[in-house]
């Protein structure tokens, strides 16, 4: 047995444990893709998978290969090793944010809640799947590539932040603890 290094396990990333919750999985797009040889054409499959638990977890994947079936298979395991984290403020996102890949942005806004999902195929998938309930998007840039409109909302649920993670990145979280002890001992008294 190889002894084990100190210190490794904090820095490696650690994987999400997908086993354990069930996932629901979403096909959002699927491309045909031929190449032309000597004795006709060649078709394989690119497929864009969603998978998420419907709560906080969402992540996509991309699966090539010869048959659709297999093309979604693979797609479902990449998706489940790219899982990100959907923050939350209620049914919406806390604020809203751009998110950008190649020439696909994409604009995620938060809403009253009973909007729904306001959202084109791809967006909606990935929204509905990481547990959003109300949303307001929009798709700019100057592309329609599912994929690359895919990775941008991605991107954008990544630079999410909720209040309270952005209160402790200010250093505010602290202060305003120890103003609250503070009074409740004046009170308390």
């Amino acid at each position: 047995m190889l002894p084990e290094k100190e210190g490794l396990s904090s820095n490696m990333p650690r994987r999400n444990d997908t086993e354990t919750v069930e996932l629901q999985e979403r096909v959002v797009a699927i491309n045909r893709v031929s190449k032309v040889v000597k004795g006709g054409k060649r078709f394989r499959f690119a497929v864009l998978v969603v998978v998420g638990d419907g709560a906080t977890q969402v992540g996509t994947g991309i699966g090539k290969a010869k048959e659709i079936a297999e093309a979604v298979r693979k797609g479902i395991e990449k998706a489940k090793k790219n899982m990100v984290e959907v923050r939350h403020a209620g049914n919406t996102i806390p604020h809203p944010v751009v998110g950008e890949f190649g020439a696909a942005r994409v604009l995620l806004k938060p809403c009253p809640e009973g909007t729904g999902v306001i959202a084109g195929g791809v967006v909606r998938a990935i929204m509905e799947l990481g547990g959003v309930k109300d949303v307001v998007t929009k798709v700019t840039g100057r592309t329609s590539n599912a994929i690359n409109i895919a990775h941008a909302t991605l991107e954008a649920i990544k630079i999410t932040r909720t209040s309270d993670e952005i209160m402790k990145l200010r250093g505010l979280a602290g202060e305003e603890n120890e103003e609250t002890s503070a009074e409740e001992a004046v009170i308390g008294e």
